[in-house]
């Protein structure tokens, strides 16, 4: 069973769309706290913020999310992040998000391995390769 990472957030009036429920960029921007989040989890050395141009990293390449149910101000929600499939360049990060036990929205991503000297693609490190399959199974 993959080992699953969940992260909590409230919905701030700022999150809000004109229709007054959370603007569908913000579950993105969720998704992503939660997935940073979980990466240093599972690699305390990892810093979006800052590249190791010698160690080489990932970067964000795509994104899926399924809308399932509005979300409300001051509602929390809860992130639960898992480790999809792992390739040689590239893992697959799942989502799910809830409040409570309703289902607002699910979906994945793809993070590929990324050599920030070279500017360009390339394998995931192969200890990175390793944990991250170790936690896939």
């Amino acid at each position: 069973m993959p080992r699953t990472y969940v992260h909590r957030e409230r919905v701030r009036f700022g999150d809000l769309d004109a229709n007054a429920h959370l603007n569908n960029v913000v579950y993105l921007r969720y998704f992503e706290t939660a997935r940073i989040a979980f990466m240093r989890d599972l690699f305390p050395e990892h810093d979006p913020s800052s590249p190791d141009a010698t160690r080489g990293g990932v970067i964000f390449a795509e994104c899926h999310i399924r809308y399932r149910s509005p979300v409300q101000f001051d509602e929390e929600v809860a992130i639960s992040c898992w480790i999809g499939e792992v390739r040689r360049s590239a893992f697959q990060m799942m989502f799910e998000m809830r409040v409570e036990a309703r289902p607002v929205a699910d979906g994945d991503g793809w993070l590929v391995g990324f050599d920030y000297e070279a500017q360009q693609a390339s394998r995931l490190p192969g200890a990175m390769r390793e944990a991250l399959e170790a936690a896939a199974a």
